[in-house]
């Protein structure tokens, strides 16, 4: 059963049942008038405080116990025209008004109030003003002993996501709870709050048990949300920081929540073997005081597409977009700069947001540098170049052989073909190593082609490097022990043409001399099956004999059926022709 004391505005309950235990007990006067204040000394106390104009009323709360006051008001409403000056509630630690303030709450507080005594008394008086109106307010206090209170709760969450309970889930949380959760994520990032599972005291106004959700650090303002009941709700911050609060009271509790965070970037960058993709969330530019106007490239020309996003596409090696071959990758970096154009002066930050496509390793790695007052966060995705690998019919290379299997002569020329599908006309492709293989797997059974650069193989002609093509020639072989199929692999090196020193520009390279960061970006093309005429003729002339015998065997069935069919039907007739020789005569009657 919750205790609810009931304040000034309660007349009916006062004069039918005054002084009753449901209520504060100095709530009426001898006479059954209303009072406005108390003094409570209970350990724990919930009171519903009903108020009109020109209130002026103070509620002292203290106990001799050496403990410490929570106060928390879990609802307020205060004449939605009033300022803070004229209507409040102000909060002391001390047993009276003149006691050092706390804090006080009034109609622009964004936040549920909760204050906290340094000793074992405290005061909180409530002003209105005097426009007619009803105010209502719901507080509930309770002395704990810090040293032994239960809020061992809460906590630092730093991760880029994370989850988190109420304390005893999925049991009861326990009476008197306050957790604080504090969430901080990466810079310019969000933090999206979803549960799993959520439930808590049922109440309209979340008076009783909630949760406060803040949009920063503090507990003092930015209250995105307060949540109560069996519903999941979901809050997302407007930065990257997320404070959770837990407040519960004495009666009815419940097994609690269960919920996990994420960070949420407002950019987000894709980098393929063609173009580069800047996509901007709008309420994150409008969190910075910018628009889709204030954007601009490095190349001021190249704009974006405007839908419930901003989005920039465009090709790695346009809109002022840069090249550096850095070893054994290269970078392409683009910016995004967000300022004001048109004025004299401006308040504003400028804000760069650095994107830099780096291809290596068989993999492009996207990075989002974002400056506000050349301070630089980042963020980090992967991708990949593009690259096939075809057969041709002939040295021009102008027509791929689309077949497969590919059937050639035994030591016929086949004309091999690496390409890259980019729009940057600056890099070039070297075939490092090619080897042959029995197998699509490429098991223990191989053939080397070209190794390091080097040929391997004396049919093997490699051309010079092509900007973003690879090419060589062989003799069609195939391997030993009847094995039908032979397959090609190739180790592809991708280099900055610009750079005159790069793995690509050099050849043949012993294993010895090879050096440690002489190419940009390496993969693997395959191609095949390729298998000889000869074995596709073989197979031809073992299926034709096959055939053959297939019809023969048809046809001597088809003969014997036939056979079958005349000899019944001549065996029907002739029996038919012996019953019509004979008749049936009438007897003729001896009468």
């Amino acid at each position: 059963m919750r205790d609810v004391v009931s304040g000034h505005g309660l007349f009916a309950q006062c004069r039918i049942r005054p002084c009753c235990k449901a209520e504060l007990l100095s709530c009426c006067s001898p006479t059954g008038v209303p009072q406005c204040g108390a003094s409570l000394s209970d350990p724990n106390k919930a009171l519903k405080i009903d108020l009109n104009s020109n209130a002026n009323c103070v509620w002292h709360i203290q106990r001799s116990e050496n403990q410490t006051i929570r106060l928390i008001f879990s609802y307020f409403k205060f004449n939605p025209s009033s300022s803070c000056e004229t209507e409040n509630i102000k909060v002391y630690d001390g047993p009276s008004s003149n006691s050092p303030l706390l804090g006080q709450v009034c109609n622009n507080t964004d936040a549920v109030p909760v204050f906290q005594s340094s000793s074992n008394s405290l005061t909180f008086l409530v002003t209105t003003n005097s426009v007619a109106f009803a105010r209502n307010f719901f507080v509930f206090y309770y002395f704990f002993s810090p040293e032994t209170a239960i809020d061992n709760c809460g906590g630092s969450l730093t991760g880029p996501d994370g989850t988190f309970t109420s304390p005893n889930y999925p049991a009861a949380y326990p009476e008197f709870t306050y957790c604080v959760w504090h969430i901080q994520t990466a810079k310019n990032s969000k933090i999206s709050l979803e549960f799993q599972d959520f439930f808590l005291e049922l109440d309209q106004n979340c008076q009783f048990d909630f949760l406060a959700v803040y949009d920063g650090l503090t507990t003092n303002t930015g209250l995105i949300g307060k949540a109560c009941g069996v519903s999941r709700p979901t809050f997302e911050s407007s930065s990257n920081v997320m404070t959770v609060v837990l407040s519960t009271d004495y009666a009815n509790s419940y097994r609690g929540f269960s919920a996990q965070y994420t960070s949420v970037l407002p950019t987000s960058l894709t980098c393929s073997s063609d173009t580069m993709t800047i996509v901007l969330s709008k309420a994150y530019l409008d969190s910075l005081g910018y628009n889709e106007t204030h954007l601009q490239l490095n190349d001021p020309s190249c704009r974006p597409v405007t839908t419930d996003q901003v989005i920039f596409s465009f090709p790695l090696s346009s809109c002022g977009t840069t090249k550096k071959d850095e070893d054994q990758s290269i970078t392409y970096t683009n910016i995004v700069t967000l300022s004001e154009s048109g004025n004299i002066i401006t308040r504003k930050k400028i804000v760069q947001i650095i994107a830099k496509c780096i291809m290596e390793n068989n993999s492009t790695l996207e990075v989002i540098y974002v400056t506000e007052n050349n301070v630089i966060q980042n963020t980090t995705s992967v991708g990949r170049y593009n690259v096939s690998m075809s057969f041709y019919d002939s040295d021009s290379f102008s027509s791929p052989v689309l077949e497969s299997p590919y059937y050639v002569d035994l030591n016929q020329t086949l004309f091999a073909q690496v390409s890259l599908h980019s729009t940057d006309p600056n890099l070039l492709v070297f075939l490092d190593t090619c080897t042959a293989s029995p197998q699509s797997e490429f098991g223990s059974i191989t053939y080397d082609l070209i190794r390091s650069g080097c040929n391997k193989d004396d049919t093997v002609v490699t051309y010079p490097p092509l900007e973003h093509y690879g090419r060589f020639r062989f003799n069609a072989f195939r391997f030993l022990r009847r094995a039908p199929s032979v397959y090609l692999q190739c180790d592809v090196l991708i280099c900055d043409s610009n750079n005159v020193n790069s793995r690509c520009t050099k050849g043949c390279v012993s294993r010895q001399k090879r050096e440690t960061s002489s190419y940009t970006w390496k993969t693997k093309a395959v191609v095949g099956p390729i298998r000889l005429k000869r074995d596709r003729r073989a197979a031809d002339h073992l299926e034709a004999p096959y055939l053959q015998r297939y019809s023969f065997y048809t046809l001597s069935f088809v003969v014997l059926i036939s056979n079958v069919i005349i000899v019944v039907a001549v065996v029907l007739k002739y029996h038919i022709r012996c019953l019509s020789r004979y008749g049936y005569q009438k007897i003729q009657s001896s009468y």
